[in-house]
């Protein structure tokens, strides 16, 4: 009894403190792609993506990739509509993108509710450099952008 006491604290231990994966996300990369409730062509097609557009990963299976949107909502894509290239979205009405990681900092560009924005470089100050699709850079709030 003893011992199977000690086994089950000894997993109980090692699930709390296993480690946490990171999110796992993909951009789209062909102009449009469509987004199913299966993975497969003959699911039911839910609604369109276009370019750029980030997803968060959730599963894969047999040329086929289980993803999340920026609302939540979740589908399946085929993986050869998928890039690795880090994009995020803006979630907030409104974000500045500014010269420096600084809400002080002079303003670069801005970028409405639901534009992609390349990401650069990530920060642990609350900031993430991207790029618009315009060529402009520039540092944004991360709690602005979906996709980190």
């Amino acid at each position: 009894m003893l011992r199977r006491a000690v086994l089950l604290l000894a997993l109980c231990a090692g699930l709390v403190c296993a480690p946490v994966r990171a999110a796992e996300y993909r951009s789209v990369s062909v102009p449009v792609a469509i987004l199913y409730d299966a993975a497969s062509g003959q699911g039911k097609r839910l609604y369109l993506v276009k370019t750029g557009t980030p997803l968060e990963v959730v599963s894969k299976v047999d040329g086929w990739t289980k993803v999340r949107d920026a609302e939540g909502t979740i589908a399946w894509i085929e993986n050869r509509a998928l890039s690795t290239k880090r994009m995020v979205v803006v979630i907030a009405p409104r974000a500045d993108a500014r010269q420096s990681a600084s809400a002080g900092a002079a303003q670069v560009f801005q970028a409405e509710k639901w534009v992609a924005l390349e990401l650069l470089e990530s920060g642990t100050t609350g900031w993430v450099k991207v790029r618009h699709r315009d060529g402009e850079t520039g540092f944004v709030p991360i709690a602005q952008l979906w996709g980190l």
